[in-house]
């Protein structure tokens, strides 16, 4: 894999502005220059964003038809049926309409299909088994629904109107009532960065205005949709959407209202993932996501609703515990596989000639297929798609590196597949067994075809390049303040060179912990260092360069800086 260090050169000029005019570190103003955060208003609505910044997203294509639909079946107390996606997204968009939905006194229940059994999206079946059974009038879809006709036609021949919202990339809406999906290419509103929970969390605010204009509230108050943003900034950052605009505003509310306590559920997690203090937008990432999700990957999705919708704080820390163990027993099984790879690739070197990697297993479990894809990309850096094919009916998920858009690629190999849906960095599939051999080497040629040698060139740019006696506790502090980062908004990246190693041990066989020091340092200022995942063997004396992330290690009771190593 070819890597390239890019040091990005910040203007010289609007450094200095931000400098004068924020009176911060000129490194912090390097960092907002490197985002094009230049003006006034921009600085101001990314340093403090607010829910008064959110614009208002009436303008979404379908979105008066929805709440028209909605309102009708809460006012004439129609059944309702929220169907979800078994991923963090889906979970938590389905439990702020439930909870919202409750507020209005609707008849309101949900169903997230079982990831295994069922697999994924609104299906026919569903109408049949579950839908009509329970005498629903209308079904609200969150975060899935956007390519299935046959569905939402068997309902609306059923007499059940369906209402979609969702976030995928759609090419041709089904015949619903209304298709609320800001990547329709006939929706103009300029919403089509918003995670699923984004576009159900614009539903409701669009839902409460209407219910407000037509005094529907009485003198009751009406439901507080800030509170509501836990969950949206749980949802938007474990999908890995891009953390600006409302996605910023969003998870940046949302980050306080998580460290408010005032889910029982949510506290019960945090103190099963080890969490301490402050929780920021890395926590979610890793160490919330990953156990809300594993309950969809290894069980069920319900798990993870009940989770966050209970007040009972006993239970809350009984499902928190059960989760931990399903993700637990996630990680093993992920393990398991990504080393059955490794292991064939060691045995195969030529598969990794190619552009692309496509393989199949028998006994593989789909529910995680996604992260070891994402965790061959890295290592790898070439698109990557595996698929179980433990029944007839193989299910696959892919992932995709900068530059290449999965979904694009899947169209050009749409002839070999039964379905497939997803995003540009990230894709599902369902193929026969008898196609998987065809598919791999037409996905192989589309890949090849539609996009250039530059594009498997790994890339990394570097913020700033740093000495390590630049590095003080409020240059930390206002790193800090760029929180919430992600997609769109990366954790800083700096660059250090000529770099000692004074000590280093290896924690739990693959971690390495080291003391650090800058050559050219006259003060021999020291600094701890982390570099995850760098094996067993001990490090060279020195480094020519590294590429890192800053933040603070709590410990015992003490806080210290320490630097991530990212790259060598």
């Amino acid at each position: 894999m070819k890597t390239e260090w890019n040091l990005i050169k910040s203007d010289g000029e609007a450094v200095s502005r931000l400098c004068s005019r924020l009176r911060c570190n000129p490194v912090t103003a390097t960092i907002l220059a490197n985002r094009n955060i230049l003006s006034d208003a921009d600085t101001t609505r990314f340093l403090s964003p607010t829910l008064g910044d959110l614009r208002p997203p009436f303008d979404i294509r379908d979105m008066d038809r929805a709440v028209h639909r909605i309102v009708q079946a809460i006012r004439k107390r129609e059944r309702i049926l929220i169907f979800g996606d078994y991923d963090v997204d889906g979970i938590t968009a389905t439990t702020i309409l439930l909870e919202f939905l409750q507020e209005t006194g609707a008849d309101v229940s949900y169903y997230i299909p079982h990831r295994t059994r069922e697999g994924y999206d609104l299906q026919e079946d569903h109408i049949f088994r579950v839908a009509l059974p329970r005498e629903i009038d209308l079904i609200i879809t969150v975060d899935c629904g956007s390519s299935r006709h046959d569905a939402v036609r068997a309902a609306r021949e059923s007499g059940i109107d369906v209402v979609i919202t969702d976030h995928h990339t759609i090419v041709d809406p089904p015949p619903a009532v209304a298709v609320v999906n800001p990547k329709r290419i006939d929706c103009t509103a300029g919403f089509g960065h918003l995670a699923g929970v984004g576009v159900a969390f614009a539903l409701l605010i669009s839902l409460r205005k209407h219910l407000r204009d037509i005094h529907f509230w009485g003198g009751r108050p009406e439901p507080n949709l800030k509170r509501y943003c836990d969950l949206v900034a749980l949802g938007t950052v474990a999908d890995m959407v891009p953390l600006l605009r409302e996605n910023r505003i969003l998870s940046r509310t949302g980050l306080d209202v998580l460290n408010t306590g005032q889910r029982p559920g949510i506290t019960a997690l945090m103190q099963t993932a080890g969490i301490r203090g402050e929780m920021d937008a890395e926590d979610i990432a890793f160490r919330l996501a990953p156990r809300l999700n594993a309950a969809g990957r290894i069980d069920h999705a319900g798990t993870a609703v009940e989770l966050l919708t209970t007040r009972d704080p006993r239970r809350a820390e009984e499902i928190a515990r059960s989760l931990g163990m399903l993700n637990r027993k996630r990680q093993e099984t992920e393990k398991e596989i990504l080393d059955t790879i490794l292991d064939y690739l060691d045995r195969h070197p030529d598969m990794l000639e190619k552009n692309s990697l496509v393989l199949a297993h028998p006994r593989w479990h789909e529910g995680v297929l996604g992260i070891v894809s994402a965790k061959l990309v890295d290592r790898f850096f070439r698109p990557v798609f595996l698929i179980s094919t433990q029944n007839f009916l193989g299910k696959g998920s892919g992932r995709s590196i900068p530059g290449i858009n999965l979904y694009q690629v899947l169209e050009a190999c749409s002839a070999h597949l039964e379905k497939f849906g997803g995003h540009p960095m990230a894709a599902g599939l369902q193929i026969r067994q008898d196609r998987v051999d065809r598919f791999r080497d037409a996905f192989e040629e589309a890949v090849t075809r539609l996009y250039v040698k530059e594009e498997f060139t790994r890339m990394i740019d570097i913020d700033c390049a740093l000495a390590f006696n630049q590095i003080t506790n409020p240059l930390v502090d206002e790193l800090n303040a760029l929180d919430p980062f992600g997609e769109g908004n990366p954790k800083p990246l700096f660059m250090t060179e000529h770099v000692q190693v004074l000590s280093a041990h290896v924690i739990k066989g693959q971690h390495r912990r080291m003391t650090l020091q800058q050559s050219a340092d006259p003060q021999g200022r020291t600094i701890e260092a982390m570099q995850f995942n760098a094996g067993p063997k001990q490090p060279a004396p020195t480094f020519d360069r590294i590429a890192y992330r800053l933040r603070r290690n709590r410990w015992n009771g003490r806080e210290t800086i320490q630097i991530i190593i990212e790259e060598t």
